[in-house]
């Protein structure tokens, strides 16, 4: 599958690669690090497209939402978006998304894009005769502008009538950008400010118009592989690696996310009830060599967990990453990480979060 963008992606010199069934960009002619570090200190524009895009509506959306997801929607207003987890009945995570409400009777989701089919039928499935769930992927694209020039770069894209600076984190506005109708939300994936545009998937020439006007700001193209390591370094998990249909919200560090005073949820009683025997930590590798998914994580030569996500840090130029591990592990402690046969010490952290952006 490929998204609007593609042949603009083509045209950039971007190495293509097979995402979940979407041939994405993994890098430009730049390179990872250097989108990296211009995501850190200027603007990148990532073509997001492959995310799932779901209009909940009707008069029990609200109803059906707020039942279906652990996370509390009655905190939301107009404009307002929310994170949460959605999960089975036995408290494990389907998916995590992002719901914008649009208003009480219309909601916009966004999912990943490798559980869009699962997550589609699922909702359709828990969900009333009157509310009408509409899969709108392919009518909408959706660009992320992130980087501490994004709002600069936005201020001069010709929007109407619109301050970005009383736009919160987790707010929208539904505006107009170079004449075109579009959604913007202050959200992303890297751990810096940033936006994500919502708008018609006809509409693609906005890349380009966004790279030109950018030129004084250094826009570049960034591409998954700078996706990945700005959201590692920022603690943000990443669906498939850190957490999946094995995992619970509280064995990873989403119990904020979980609303046990709300009446009820899917997946309620089997996480009120769950006894909490592993945890995601962030680590540090001590010696100069990546963990990656997979690396078995030992501890007085005994397997006690395995990495989930790891990476070379190219802000802290350090290797980093989260692993699951027993409860009993704490932070400062030393454990093993098996990587290419050999045993590399690494150092548990208090926190998932490496980078905090000033």
């Amino acid at each position: 599958m490929k998204t609007p963008f593609y042949d603009i992606h083509r045209s950039f010199g971007a190495k293509m690669l097979n995402f979940h069934g979407w041939e994405m960009p993994l890098h430009y002619s730049s390179g990872i690090i250097n989108e990296h570090l211009n995501t850190r200190t200027n603007v990148s524009l990532f073509d997001v497209s492959h995310m799932g895009r779901f209009e909940v509506k009707g008069i029990d959306a609200y109803d059906c939402l707020q039942t279906l997801v652990t996370n509390d929607v009655s905190k939301l207003d107009n404009n307002m978006a929310l994170y949460s987890p959605i999960c089975y009945d036995n408290g494990r995570i389907i998916d995590d998304l992002i719901i914008y409400m649009i208003n009480r009777e219309k909601f916009l989701i966004v999912v990943n894009a490798s559980n869009r089919e699962k997550d589609l039928e699922w909702i359709i499935k828990h969900s009333k005769s009157t509310t009408i769930v509409e899969d709108i992927s392919d009518k909408i694209a959706l660009l992320a502008l992130q980087g501490p020039l994004a709002q600069n770069l936005l201020e001069k894209a010709a929007i109407v009538d619109v301050n970005l600076n009383q736009l919160k984190p987790f707010h929208f506005i539904i505006t107009n950008i170079f004449g075109i109708e579009c959604i913007i939300s202050r959200t992303g994936y890297t751990g810096e400010d940033g936006f994500e545009l919502f708008f018609d998937s006809s509409k693609i020439d906005i890349w380009n118009k966004l790279v030109q006007l950018g030129s004084p700001f250094n826009i570049k193209p960034a591409g998954l592989g700078a996706r990945d390591t700005l959201r590692l370094e920022a603690g943000l998990m990443l669906y498939g690696n850190d957490m999946d249909e094995n995992t619970t919200p509280l064995e990873v560090p989403l119990k904020w996310t979980v609303k046990f005073e709300k009446k009820d949820f899917i997946g309620k009683k089997a996480l009120t009830t769950q006894q909490i025997n592993r945890k995601l930590v962030g680590f540090e590798v001590i010696e100069k060599r990546v963990a990656r998914h997979g690396n078995e994580v030992l501890m007085n030569s005994q397997k006690i967990g395995f990495v989930t996500s790891g990476s070379f840090s190219p802000t802290l130029k350090k290797s980093i990453g989260f692993c699951f591990v027993p409860t009993y592990v704490l932070p400062n402690q030393l454990i093993d990480i098996n990587i290419g046969g050999k045993l590399y010490r690494a150092k548990v952290l208090s926190s998932t979060r490496f980078y905090k952006r000033k």
